[in-house]
Formats: C-alpha cells, structure tokens, sequence
C-alpha cells in the first residue's frame, strides 16, 4: 500500500509539474495589444499569447457586431493571421482589419473575442483562456472644406487658414513638406468680442520656413482617432525671398569673452581643443541643441489666442544690426571657420535698454540658454511664441501673465553677444519664422483678422 501511495504521489507530482509547464497555473494568458479602442479603414490587429513553448491546440479570433460573429483567422485556419514567436513561450498575432480586409465590417460598436488552449497532461487534457476588446469601428475618412480666402505666403513668413473637419475630434492642420502646423477650435479665438461657436471650425497658422523652397507641397490634413486620414488642397500663392548673406569677422577679444562664459552655463557640450575650436562648437552643435529646446516649447502653447489680434510691438526705435535668415560666414584669422543662418532680429540701442512683452502671453521660459544668454520666451497661443535673447536682466518668471508693451528684462550681452542688444525672433509651433510680418498692422488685418472675422 505504501509503495502505491508513493507512486501516485510521485505521478501526481509529475502532472502538477506539466499542468505549470513553466510557471502557467491555467490556460493561455492573452492579451489584446492593437487596437486599443477604434477600428478603422485599416487598423493594425495585434494578439500576444503565453503559453509554455508556445504550444497551443487551439486559437480563434473573431469580431461580434450587431448579433453577427465574423472569423478573422485561426489556429486551424490562418487566413490573413501572421504568427510568430516573441520569446519562448510566447506568440505574436498579427493582421489588419479594415474595410477591404474584413466583408460586412459596418461602422459602429463591435467586440473582439480572442479565445486560445493548450496541452496540459502531455496532451491529455487542454485548458482553455479568452480576452475580448470593445471598440467603435469607424470607416468614414475625416472630410475638409475651407472657409478662408486669399492666402498669401512670404518665404520664412506665416499665413493663417479658417476650415472646418468633421468628425470634430479629428487632428487636423496644414502640412508644409514633412512639418506638420496644427489646427486650434475656432472659439479659442475671440475677435471684436465675438466668437466662433461651430465646434467643427479651426484655426490653423503656418510656415514656409526660410530654408523651404517655393514649391513645398502645403495641403490641409487631418487624423481621425482610428487612423483614418484625408486630406485637402487650398489656394495660395508663394512670394519668394533672397535673403542676405554676411561676413563675420571673429576676433580673440571676442571669443575669449564669450566662449568661456557660456560653457560654464551648460553641460550640453564640453568641446576640446583651442578656445576658436570650442567658439565653433558653441556656434553649430550648442546652437542646434538650443534650437531643439527651443522648438519644445510649442508643446506648452495654450489652446487659445492670447494676444487678442493686437499688432506686435515693432521696436521701432531700435537700430536693425541684423535681420532675418541672414546667411552669415564666419572668418577668423583670414579663413572661414564656420556658416550659420541667424533667425531673428538684432536691435540695437543704448545699453540696458528695457525690453517690453511683444504682445499679451504667457511666460514659458526665463533663464540662461546657451547661445542665446539670458532668455524669455513668451506664448502668444496657438502655437505663436515670440524670444527675446541676449538680456542682460530678466524681470519675469516662468507662469507669468504678461501684457503688451510690459517690461520684461533689459537688453545685455550674455551669449554670444559682440554688443548690448536684444536678438528677437518668432516662433511657430518651434519653428522661427520672420517677425516683421508681425509688427505690420495692415498684415494682421489682412491675413489673420479679416478671415476670422468670415469665419465668425
């Protein structure tokens, strides 16, 4: 009797032991990766399952909508499903469903059931599991009509567009190349006190930036929430633009100045070699992490307009040292050393010169930013943010609500400064674009007002 109990002790040891197969105590473990809520024209279907050695005897995936189950693939017949391992004991299904993909898929409510066994008891026995997902097929692309008129865009400038997206809740704007400018709700935008109150409505501004040639494909675009896209044209006209190009001569009084007194504000770089060699890094690769920073900020921008369509303060009395996307050359000691574009405006007047808000904002930045030194910068809403660079005092902090022609700091010469000035510039969703456009009232009237005014 007592040689029997051990026998059956030892079986039953064995089976628990082939029943755990590698740490499952039950049937497969599965889980619904893609999609996580919508289904639409071509939704990626993705199914992990787990499972000792990824052995299963059966699996079936279906999708249930109004009373009606219809098979996507299975164990026994694969179909469109593609499986594959992800480890040792785990397989990854895939597939797309969409319209083409799947006959009689119908917008609306549907379930996913995925149900899955495997051996236990060397095959004896099998234990089955099963995951469902709720979703919302939707297979209707996003539509656009546009409701503004006469866009015109300088090259480096801006241009606003009024349209209207249907479903609402679809990412939308303008696509310039590969950059994408996106759309506001219309009633973030008050005009005369009056506001647009049609949800479908939006409010997008964008960019040719300087270095974007003429013909740059710009059209609308929008993304519903199941991926679905469209797209739609919209008449323009580009204006193009020569932009200036200088020599530089640099100085060692100047880089000696400089160059020290940045790189003890930063970590992003630690440059080798004779203080010309840092000079031109500080120059290229600390401008461009600083530009990447920059471009950032346009992820805090408030959904709405800020500076209530106000002409921006045009520093009309200050002396122009630099404009605009000028195309500079650096020379030192008779060779170039280094070519950059400078995107913004030095303004030149007398030392200390107290720097006002441009127009109405929020501050998002106020601190030292390598080769910009001292540096606010404000958000306009909308994506629109304005800079105001090489200050020697900064009389803000971050979260501050500031008004138009409101002090802000005074002009200096932190960063890489030869002179007392301030370096300002526009940005647009983190891209810099050229101010003037912004100080010109009869450009605000004409591009921004006018059609926010129609689209009222």
């Amino acid at each position: 009797m007592g040689k029997l109990v051990f026998v059956l002790a030892l079986l039953a040891v064995v089976a628990v032991g082939a029943y755990v197969g590698a740490g499952f105590m039950g049937g497969p473990i599965i889980s619904v990766a893609q999609p996580d809520r919508f289904v639409g024209l071509s939704t990626p279907l993705e199914v992990l399952v787990e499972a000792p050695r990824g052995e299963l005897t059966s699996l079936e995936i279906a999708l249930e909508q109004n009373g009606t189950t219809t098979p996507l693939g299975s164990l026994a017949d694969l179909g469109d499903l593609t499986v594959q391992a992800d480890g040792p004991d785990r397989l990854r299904i895939t597939r797309q469903i969409g319209r083409e993909s799947v006959p009689g898929l119908q917008s609306g409510p549907g379930r996913l059931t995925v149900s899955a066994s495997r051996p236990v008891l060397f095959g004896a026995r099998q234990i089955g599991a099963e995951a469902t997902r709720e979703v919302e097929v939707r297979l209707e692309r996003p539509r656009l009509s546009v409701l503004s008129t006469h866009h015109y865009i300088n090259q480096g400038g801006a241009e606003l567009i009024v349209y209207r997206v249907t479903p609402d809740d679809a990412i939308s704007g303008v696509r310039v190349g590969e950059i994408e400018y996106p759309g506001y709700p219309a009633s973030g935008v008050s005009v005369d006190g009056v506001q647009v109150t049609d949800p479908a409505i939006r409010v997008a501004f964008f960019a040719l930036l300087h270095d974007q040639p003429p013909d740059t494909p710009i059209r609308l675009f929008a993304r519903d929430v199941a991926g679905n896209t469209g797209s739609a044209d919209f008449e323009f006209r580009i204006f193009p633009k020569t932009f200036r190009q200088s020599r530089i001569n640099l100085d060692d009084a100047f880089i000696d100045r400089v160059v020290p007194a940045i790189l003890e504000t930063t970590t992003e770089i630690a440059p080798d070699g004779a203080t010309i060699d840092k000079y031109v890094a500080i120059n290229s690769e600390l401008r461009q992490k600083n530009a990447e920073r920059i471009a950032a900020f346009a992820g805090e921008t408030a959904v709405e307009m800020l500076w209530r369509g106000q002409v921006f303060h045009p520093y009309t009395n200050n002396a122009v040292e630099s404009a605009f996307a000028d195309r500079r050359i650096y020379i030192y000691q008779g060779r170039e050393v280094d070519r950059q574009t400078h995107l913004g405006f030095d303004l030149a007047s007398y030392a200390r010169t107290p720097i006002l808000a441009a127009n109405d904002g929020r501050v998002l930045f106020a601190d030292m930013l390598g080769i910009y030194g001292n540096t606010v910068i404000v958000d306009h809403g909308m994506g629109l943010q304005s800079l105001y660079a090489h200050l020697s005092s900064i009389d803000v902090g971050v979260g501050a609500t500031v008004e138009k022609g409101q002090a802000i700091g005074r002009s200096g010469i932190t960063g890489l400064a030869g002179g007392d000035h301030l370096h300002f510039t526009m940005l647009l969703h983190g891209q810099m674009i050229n101010p003037v456009e912004w100080w010109d009232a009869h450009w605000i009237e004409d591009r921004m007002l006018r059609k926010l005014r129609a689209a009222r």
